[in-house]
């Protein structure tokens, strides 16, 4: 088994639940008592939404890179960044490195291509949802066709992640609000749907929608202990 180097704190709500669905995966494919080789590095959550708000990217590239050589220098044998908005700086940290990280955009594409769905709904933060490095990802290397919401809806959705789902908050009126963004999408067009924020599961889960969901924490983690668990190169038939 592999160890996997995670950077959570992004936030720890659902860092928690990579740590649990790492977890509760091993033992159902190993049994008895068995639990995933991992290392953790919680960063303050802060500090990084911070450097976010303030467009310093560079400063959270080497808190980011700093975090992933630690991490390295502990033993592990690959990176999961626990969360897809810092995923803008995931080329930059793979630089830095020699161990491997394992991209959260790479793992829900797949996911998504098994199902031979097409059209997705990114939600996530405004970040995600507005810039290349993701919805670009998901389209030219993917050849998914990814819709967004509009401008006000964004703001809907981002303002709730980081000002409720970031604290522990989950409120009945914005998964009704993320509902309605949902629906709309829906009518016009978008097949399935990605949580691309890792906290959203927290607010929407399967049976809430009638088209697919594609939940990025939960399927980046299950990736994660697939990885470590499978053989090395040499040793696959």
């Amino acid at each position: 088994m592999k160890t996997i180097g995670l950077i959570g704190g992004m936030s720890w709500e659902s860092s928690i639940e990579y740590y649990r669905i790492i977890n509760e995966k091993t033992r159902e494919k190993c049994g008895g008592l068995h639990s995933a080789k991992n290392i953790m590095y919680s960063v303050d959550f802060a500090e990084i939404e911070d450097l976010q708000r303030r467009g310093e990217w560079d400063e959270a590239a080497q808190i980011m890179i700093a975090v992933a050589r630690n991490l390295e220098k502990c033993g592990a044998d690959f990176i999961v960044i626990c969360t897809n908005t810092m995923h803008k700086l995931a080329e930059s940290v793979q630089r830095h490195i020699q161990i491997p990280l394992l991209h959260i955009a790479y793992a829900t594409a797949e996911k998504i291509k098994a199902k031979g769905i097409k059209n997705v709904l990114l939600l996530g933060t405004r970040v995600t949802m507005e810039e290349d490095f993701y919805m670009g990802r998901l389209m030219h290397k993917h050849g998914l066709e990814v819709m967004v919401p509009l401008k006000a809806e964004r703001k809907i959705v981002n303002d709730v992640i980081y000002d409720e789902l970031c604290k522990g908050k989950v409120e009945p009126s914005s998964k009704e609000a993320y509902l309605a963004i949902i629906s709309r999408c829906v009518k016009e067009g978008a097949e399935s749907v990605i949580l691309g924020c890792t906290e959203i599961g927290l607010l929407i889960q399967e049976g809430d929608v009638k088209v697919p969901l594609f939940d990025t924490a939960k399927i980046h983690a299950m990736a994660a202990i697939e990885y470590a668990l499978a053989p090395p190169v040499g040793e696959r038939r």
